[in-house]
């Protein structure tokens, strides 16, 4: 009776905890105890009640890649990294996902402005700088004041104005360009993921085209024109072509 009794309790003890723990906490619960596809169906649940995040892409992303599936690994570091560019974590799960698909593909050489100008956007999302911008010219605003309005027996504190309004102006500029960058990209849903273990790319947008070459699951494309159940995509090497919609999926 004794032992019946505190097996009740103990059990009781544990749904209280249970009940207790955040959705994410149970998700989080479940993938230490390497349930892996319980866990994927714990995050499909919190994506319905609570929307999309960078944590649960990035959670369920490492679910999947636990459970072999690269793929669906990929694409949701992909769309966590949509929602927090600049989270160093994130980025290297992908690129180590990107290390077991088959597609090895060379990226064709960037103008270096393009790059920096990439890698600056990077840092944050769209909402960090928009306020970033916003603050900044609030911040100009101030230096400006003080520089027109100083008379010129306090010169100093006039040249002070000028020299902290000046760089204000310019990251307040930097930060509003790199906000529309960013929610630009955010909302172009104009990149994809292979999803078929293996698909021909074609020159035309037809069965009947000719194969130019072979994509694997997991590779990243770009989408291009969209024609039927046909849609144009480049690589990162620059080769495009045409892969039936069907096997890829938007990230």
């Amino acid at each position: 009776m004794k032992n019946r009794l505190t097996i009740l309790l103990a059990t009781i003890a544990l749904s209280i905890v249970a009940f207790a723990q955040t959705p994410f906490e149970r998700a989080g619960a479940v993938y230490n105890a390497q349930r892996y596809a319980d866990a994927v169906a714990l995050y499909d649940s919190i994506e319905v009640a609570q929307g999309v995040s960078p944590e649960l892409y990035y959670n369920r992303g490492n679910a999947y890649y636990k459970m072999g599936k690269y793929a669906h690994a990929i694409l949701n570091y992909e769309r966590a990294l949509l929602l927090a560019p600049g989270n160093p974590d994130i980025k290297y799960n992908l690129e180590l996902a990107n290390t077991r698909i088959a597609d090895k593909i060379e990226v064709t050489g960037t103008f270096f402005i393009n790059v920096w100008a990439e890698q600056v956007r990077d840092w944050f999302n769209s909402n960090t700088w928009a306020t970033i911008a916003v603050v900044a010219f609030l911040l100009f605003i101030i230096g400006l004041v003080v520089y027109i309005f100083t008379d010129a027996m306090h010169m100093r504190i006039k040249k002070i104005g000028f020299f902290f309004a000046l760089p204000m102006l310019i990251i307040s500029a930097v930060a509003l360009s790199s906000a529309i960058a960013q929610n630009n990209r955010c909302n172009a849903h104009n990149e994809a993921i292979v999803f078929a273990p293996e698909v021909a790319v074609k020159s035309s947008p037809a069965d009947s085209g000719t194969e130019l070459f072979i994509l694997h699951e997991g590779t990243k494309v770009t989408l291009r024109e969209q024609v039927g159940e046909w849609v144009e995509v480049t690589i990162s090497d620059g080769n495009r072509g045409w892969l039936p919609i069907k096997t890829i999926e938007v990230i």
